[in-house]
């Protein structure tokens, strides 16, 4: 059985069915609440695959969350080593931001709820995105932004209003900007007076993931089921 390191960096921001599927799956999960002071390995010697998930943090905010920078230790690990990552929003920036690309604080128009996203061209052959739906939804809640992808990084979806919603870097590290793990139930607990203030409204947001919850968690439960294949081939291999 394939171990995964996921790393937690906020208390409410769990692996939720993200971590549930990975289990259904065939994997186990070492989750580390780094938020916490939870230590976080020096290498990835007992773990076949990465995950670190979302936060409200930029990928070098060392001054505000210390664990960061291990943490992007163990990305750039993995991709020297091939080690299989996946990257949930603050864990999409900072793979990016490993790898060479470029994040920025407070970009674009921001994004809450569910939201409409396109595959691009790309995923035609990539192992998670090849063959799901080309328009599909996903829980979002984002200011922050990818805004040059890694040098050779796979560009894999787009939204409207947030050009980089998933990339690939290498055969085996993936970045989503988006939350696969997240459920309508997650926008109950939001803020509904900040959430006016970015131009969206509590009760409309709600409605619109429950609406589109079925269809999105068939993909998402797919693609995560992809990606502990590759998971799994490679501690065959």
């Amino acid at each position: 059985m394939g171990q995964v390191l996921v790393v937690q960096n906020t208390p409410d921001g769990g692996p939720r069915r993200f971590g549930t599927w990975l289990r259904r799956y065939g994997l186990s999960l070492d989750v580390v609440h780094a938020y916490a002071g939870d230590p976080l390995p020096a290498r990835l010697t007992r773990h076949q695959a990465l995950v670190v998930l979302g936060g409200g943090y930029m990928p070098d905010a060392d001054d505000r969350a210390a664990w960061l920078a291990p943490t992007r230790a163990l990305a750039g690990e993995a991709l020297e080593t091939g080690v299989p990552v996946f990257g949930i929003c603050l864990g999409a920036q900072l793979l990016a931001h490993v790898a060479g690309g470029t994040v920025r604080a407070e970009h674009g128009r921001p994004e809450a709820g569910s939201t409409a996203l396109t595959l691009r061209p790309e995923t035609d052959d990539d192992a998670l995105f090849h063959g799901l739906p080309a328009h599909v939804t996903a829980i979002e809640h984002r200011v922050d932004a990818i805004t040059d992808l890694p040098p050779d990084a796979h560009w894999l979806v787009r939204s409207e209003r947030c050009p980089v919603q998933a990339f690939r870097v290498g055969e085996s590290a993936w970045g989503v900007q988006f939350h696969p793990e997240a459920t309508a139930q997650v926008i109950h607990g939001w803020d509904p007076q900040h959430l006016r203030e970015q131009g969206f409204d509590h009760e409309e947001l709600i409605r619109a993931a429950e609406r589109d919850e079925p269809a999105s968690t068939e993909v998402w439960s797919e693609l995560t089921r992809r990606f502990a294949a590759v998971v799994t081939a490679g501690t065959a291999g």
